[in-house]
């Protein structure tokens, strides 16, 4: 069993409300534009496009902060999953829209910056920065602010009615009994799908790896566009079983639904939600404002709330609500840098075995 742990990183635990980290609930072929107003007076004023794949429940209490510092400043945000954020700024490559990526996968940044699509810039404070949340070129292509993880959401109240037990490793995952059960997000279009994909990839190597999801295959309902998805069918009763993330599915349990969060006692398969600085001809100082401001103490305190691991060491090492076990320990041995350069091979070998279950495109 390979587990993930750094000295160093064990003061990065704070205290949050409720645990675990979110990558998106869109569609796989377009991309949800709201504008967000952060001021934008007439004088003096200035506009940003920021492409994120945070959750619409976060990004509204993440930006107060930065509106009170700069009211000046308009947001317009684009958000999306990460699949779909990455190919969207993929295909923009030589018309860049965003001004700012904020919230996604580091792994899709590794592939953009592989690109030459990010512009080196160290926000202040980034010396605050855990080394192994940011990018070690100087200035730094992107910067990292907290940790999400491979989680099942089971609905209790289904698994009763069948006298099925509530899974608690990817191994109970394959077992016949549970065949037509279980949901799980596309990693093609979700960073949550992706990173669990990678996981057990890596967890069983290669040529065990594919043979195992072979078999998952076979008691999979359906293949998701959206992280979040898969936790909230769990908490619907829609499907017993949801392959999904830590922070969707501790909410749908707090809502109230009869949801048992598990995190895989192999371990979890994690990313960290990072940002960066998209290359164009024009940088607006605004946006070198936004990305200071998206590592502050600030911004820190808000994914606090919602992360059980942030970027920035906070002085409290206690275990977030809805964990049942050390986050940081829960964590897999996981080479960022390897997944990113191994996504395009690892996307197109399992669109080619399990494509044929993902959900319609909308």
């Amino acid at each position: 069993m390979k587990r993930w742990f750094h000295p160093l990183l064990a003061s990065l635990l704070l205290l949050p409300v409720a645990a675990g980290c979110g990558q998106a609930s869109g569609t796989q072929t377009q991309s949800q534009q709201s504008t967000i107003s952060a001021g934008g007076a007439a004088s003096g004023s200035s506009e940003l496009t920021v492409y994120t794949a945070l959750e619409d429940d976060q990004i509204k209490s993440y930006l107060e902060s930065f509106k009170q510092k700069h009211p000046e400043t308009k947001i317009n945000i684009v958000r999306d999953s990460t699949g779909v954020i990455t190919a969207k700024l993929l295909a923009e490559k030589d018309n860049p829209q965003a001004d700012v990526i904020w919230g996604v996968a580091a792994t899709s940044l590794l592939v953009l910056d592989q690109h030459g699509m990010l512009e080196g810039y160290s926000p202040k404070g980034i010396e605050r920065v855990a080394p192994e949340f940011k990018d070690t070129q100087e200035p730094a292509h992107w910067v990292g602010i907290d940790a999400w993880e491979t989680a099942f959401a089971v609905n209790t109240v289904e698994l009763a009615k069948k006298n099925l037990p509530i899974p608690q490793s990817y191994e109970d995952l394959i077992r016949p009994e549970y065949k037509g059960m279980i949901v799980m997000p596309n990693p093609a279009s979700s960073g949550t799908g992706y990173l669990t994909v990678s996981a057990l990839l890596q967890l069983k190597g290669e040529e065990e790896g594919w043979a195992y999801l072979d078999k998952l295959h076979e008691n999979m309902a359906v293949y998701t566009h959206s992280g979040s998805k898969p936790a909230k069918m769990a908490a619907s009763g829609e499907y017993p079983i949801g392959i999904s993330f830590g922070y969707r599915s501790i909410t749908e349990k707090q809502k109230g639904a009869p949801v048992e969060v598990v995190f895989p006692k192999e371990g979890s398969g994690w990313d960290v939600e990072a940002n960066a600085l998209v290359k164009k001809q024009t940088i607006k100082p605004a946006a070198k404002q936004f990305l200071d401001w998206a590592i502050s103490d600030e911004a820190m305190k808000e994914y606090n709330k919602n992360f059980a691991i942030v970027s920035v060491k906070g002085a409290s090492s206690q275990i977030p609500e809805g964990y049942t076990v050390d986050p940081l320990h829960q964590l897999i041995k996981n080479d960022l840098k390897k997944s990113a350069e191994n996504r395009d091979k690892v996307l197109a070998e399992w669109e080619k075995r399990f494509n044929q279950k993902s959900e319609p495109a909308k």
